[in-house]
């Protein structure tokens, strides 16, 4: 053992804000504290308050990160300061890895590894304090971490001790949420920082680049990125910490950096820990190390003096109708770039490259979206449930979740026999809640752990919890025997994983008993959190593939899944994907077409092995915001029988009677979500259903399937007169939708006759529409009065008035010389009429609302021009004494 490595902890900045952060805790039993990178927040501060440096008393400290490279380096650097090796006064937690030991005071753990030790021991039982490092991250696992931990401190032990910690965070939210309703939140200590100065250089591509897109990068961003790699290379000294959106991207990118005078390394969250150590340890070579946002927090990387930020990161998304979710590559935050080009001046002055323009940084979101506003929150509510607050009413979270994806993710929860309708957890959720996966993957190994082994179903959830890298290709099976042959760092991970949810299946964490298919309500174990003692889970119906041979989920054998063309590895993959993925099954339409249950359609890539299959378990899929497809990236082979097990839930049966190709269809239907398993013709629907359908064809293809005479016409026209001119009783006849709003009260009983598109062709839209007259004020007898359908002119003529102009004035069309001798323009219900004046030959002449005017002074122009082109009709010098008259000067001498 060294002797505790005093000069580096005396050189630590962090250590000027201890004695406030400590006599914080003292008064208030919860801080935030805001220390800048390299300050030494996430070592001093936890040695200090467990009592192994500074004299304070001895506490277990718990210290939660984001991220397993984080926790495994926090815990070397302490136990390092400590002459220590790691596993003893120091040792950390990850999935899958515990160096610890009884001597252990100071853990680092993940967020996950936190919230399924609280599932556990809501109490923390020997936890003194806890710190939450790197919160302003936003991850969905700290949020809850911390709403558990306020509930715990609220509840049970008020003397447990929570830190917030980060470098650039909203301190002021924080310190509201962790003061839990206190007036003024809880303290905020300020750690100042001994960062070197970083030199800004905007480094923004030549040409424009296409934006991110789903998960694509433009390769021109990618190769602008190496540029600028080369360019720090060249004009600066010390390693280069380059950071990407994802793996893929390094990958790309370190192709493009071949015959660089540097080591080029890649970090990231799946890189084996060798490789991480590496990257992490001081180097006698210049390197450049390709990483993803694991490296933006928590981690000191010697030897870096120059980042290279591609101003990208990766978010979750998810699309709750179709439920297809995915990362979505996205511009990172300002507080992102903070954090990156803060790396450059831990150990010395250095230099950030940013790979866009000075311009376009104000626009960048200041801080990362929580991911709780826009990640698939399934296994959150989940969690929620297990806690005892499905409804997350009490939980003091910093931000709260939306309705519709809690709602999207209580669907799924109880459709694979997680929660109860009303969100309790039912015995089944509680264990699935322990594997650490999402419900969906947990349920398929446990269900399918039955049908195929446990060893099979493992493996095969790993293979979905941890998408096969594209060179796999896009069959699950063959994926799956290529991890098994391979040696790359993807098939070791996969190993692991797959080792890992073997073992955790078989234990408490994971029901060991049959699916419940329970007939009354199950008492289960009280519930951790929230009036754990009063809350009971009510154990709810899973769907139950015994019945179509795949087994119970007891772990036993069970029988093939069914007789079919496929079987081994394709079979057990097809059917371990449709249990974790049920809405996702999908029925061949041809040429590599499919349609899922879910009502989305499917494309396989060309060459596909499985374009000739006739049902496809979907695992992975991705759509385009302008695609009315999804593209498979990931599926197996699926044979029907093991698609309607896995999705029993959708399964329905009922009579199907909808508008569709231009008339009623009527038929009785057996579905698998949207896919129709069986159809038959319907002899007699249901009136209601017809009437129904054919008011959906009438919205639809609209009115004009009614039988319009010139008379219905010219009615609806009147009629829409009066309700602009005079509202009140005079109904709104001129829009479709007002009119189908009142369909009972003027298409009956006509339409409830109507069987089909024929029918409603024979009914009258005048005569109907003479119901929404206004009979019982009276005022349907004056509609002749107040919109007659014709005026009589001067000349006798009684000529019909045109109210077709949908905001105008009614129009009367009339040769201009059956006016002569009218000094006042006609009005229909006080409106004066917009009079067309019409040649002999019928042909427009003028327009005008104002007779009088236009004889004084229209009227001689019109003369000028068509008496003589008419010179058989009267065209006299004074028209308002002339005699009007519809015929020629010949007839009128006779």
């Amino acid at each position: 053992m060294t002797a505790i490595r005093q000069a580096e902890l005396d050189a630590l900045p962090v250590r000027e804000a201890l004695p406030e952060l400590v006599s914080a805790l003292d008064g208030h039993g919860a801080a935030v504290l805001c220390a800048p990178p390299g300050t030494g927040k996430t070592t001093l501060v936890p040695l200090v308050l467990a009592g192994l440096v500074g004299g304070g008393p001895c506490r277990r400290v718990v210290v939660a990160e984001p991220r397993r490279i984080a926790a495994r380096a926090a815990a070397r650097r302490m136990a390092w300061l400590l002459g220590e090796q790691v596993g003893g006064s120091v040792g950390f937690t990850v999935r899958g890895e515990r160096v610890a030991g009884p001597g252990t005071v100071v853990e680092v753990v993940t967020t996950g590894v936190l919230l399924q030790r609280l599932q556990r021991d809501q109490e923390l039982s020997g936890v003194d304090v806890v710190i939450l490092d790197e919160c302003h991250e936003r991850r969905l696992d700290a949020d809850t971490v911390a709403a558990f931990l306020l509930d715990v401190r609220e509840t049970l032990r008020p003397e447990l001790r929570l830190v917030a910690a980060s470098a650039t965070t909203d301190a002021a939210g924080w310190a509201r949420v962790l003061g839990h309703g206190r007036p003024g939140g809880a303290p905020v200590v300020t750690a100042a920082g001994v960062s070197y100065p970083v030199e800004t250089v905007w480094a923004p591509p030549a040409r424009p680049v296409r934006p991110p897109h789903g998960m694509r990068v433009d390769p021109a961003q990618l190769t602008h990125v190496a540029s600028v790699v080369r360019r720090a290379l060249a004009e600066r000294s010390g390693d280069v910490l380059c950071f990407l959106p994802g793996v893929g991207e390094l990958a790309r990118v370190a192709g493009q950096l071949g015959g660089v005078d540097a080591e080029v390394l890649q970090i990231h969250g799946r890189a084996p820990a060798a490789v991480q150590d590496a990257a992490l340890a001081p180097s006698a070579h210049r390197r450049v190390i390709l990483a993803t946002a694991v490296a933006e927090s928590s981690l000191t990387v010697p030897g870096v003096r120059v980042v290279v930020d591609s101003g990208l990161a990766r978010e979750p998304r998810v699309d709750h109708a179709r439920g297809l979710g995915a990362l979505a590559t996205v511009r990172a935050s300002r507080a992102a770039g903070r954090q990156r080009a803060g790396r450059a001046g831990r150990e010395a002055p250095g230099a950030v490259y940013r790979c866009w323009s000075q311009a376009e940084d104000g626009r960048l979101p200041a801080f990362p979206s929580p991911e709780i506003r826009i990640a698939d929150l399934a296994q959150f509510a989940l969690q929620a449930a297990c806690w005892g607050d499905p409804d997350v009413a009490g939980l003091a979270l910093p931000d709260p979740p939306p309705a519709g994806a809690m709602a999207a993710a209580r669907e799924v929860l109880v459709a694979v026999g997680a929660v109860t309708p009303d969100g309790r957890a039912t015995p089944r959720g509680v264990g699935m809640s322990r594997l650490g996966l999402h419900p969906r993957l947990a349920r398929a190994l446990l269900d399918g752990a039955a049908a195929v082994g446990p060893r099979r179903a493992a493996e095969l959830v790993a293979l979905l919890s941890e998408e096969p890298p594209r060179e796999y290709g896009d069959d699950l099976a063959a994926a799956w025997r290529r991890a098994r042959a391979g040696g790359d760092a993807y098939a070791t991970r996969w190993r692991a994983e797959a080792t890992r949810l073997r073992r955790s299946a078989a234990t408490p964490a994971g029901p060991s008993t049959p699916t419940p298919t329970l007939s009354e309500p199950e008492a289960a174990a009280p519930l951790p959190g929230r009036e754990a003692a009063s809350r009971r889970a009510v154990g709810a119906p899973a769907p139950d593939l015994r019945a179509s041979g795949a087994g119970g989920a007891d772990g036993s054998a069970a029988p093939a899944t069914a007789a079919g063309a496929v079987s081994g590895d394709d079979a057990a993959a097809g059917l371990v994907a449709a249990l974790a993925f049920p809405e996702r099954v999908a029925k061949a339409k041809g040429e590599g077409a499919f349609l899922m249950a879910s009502g989305t359609a499917a494309e396989l890539g060309d060459g596909s092995r499985l374009r000739s299959a006739p049902w496809l378990a979907v695992a992975v899929a991705d759509r385009g915001p302008h695609s009315a497809s999804a593209r498979v990236r990931l599926g197996a082979v699926l044979d029907e029988d093991t698609a309607r097990a896995a999705a029993a839930h959708l399964l329905a049966s009922g009579d199907e009677v909808r508008w569709e190709d231009g008339d009623v269809a009527a038929r009785a239907t057996h579905r698998l979500g949207a896919i129709a398993l069986a159809v038959r013709p319907l002899k007699n629907p249901d009136p209601a259903l017809v009437r129904a359908a054919l008011l959906e064809g009438l919205r639809s293809d609209g009115l004009g399937l009614l039988r319009w005479t010139p008379d219905a016409r010219a009615l609806r026209a009147r009629l829409g007169f009066l309700h602009r001119t005079l509202g009140g009783a005079w109904p709104d006849v001129a829009d479709d939708g007002a009119l189908l709003a009142r369909a009972d009260d003027w298409l009956e009983p006509e339409l409830s006759r109507a069987r089909r598109r024929a029918d409603l062709a024979r009914i009258d839209a005048g005569q109907a529409l003479n119901r929404l007259l206004p009979w019982a004020t009276g005022e349907a007898a004056r509609l002749d009065e107040l919109a007659p359908e014709r005026i009589e002119v001067p000349s006798g003529s009684r000529i019909r008035l045109d109210y077709s102009a949908e905001h105008g004035q009614p129009v009367l069309a009339v040769k201009l010389q059956e006016l002569f001798g009218l000094a006042e323009t006609p009005r229909v219900a006080g409106v004066p009429v917009l009079v067309h004046l019409l040649s002999p030959a019928g042909r427009p002449a003028a327009v005008t609302a104002d007779l009088a005017s236009f004889w004084q002074g229209g009227y001689l122009a019109v003369r000028a021009e068509l008496r003589g082109r008419y010179p058989k009709h009267p065209w006299p010098q004074d028209p308002a004494t002339a005699e009007p008259t519809r015929h020629t000067n010949a007839r009128l001498r006779r």
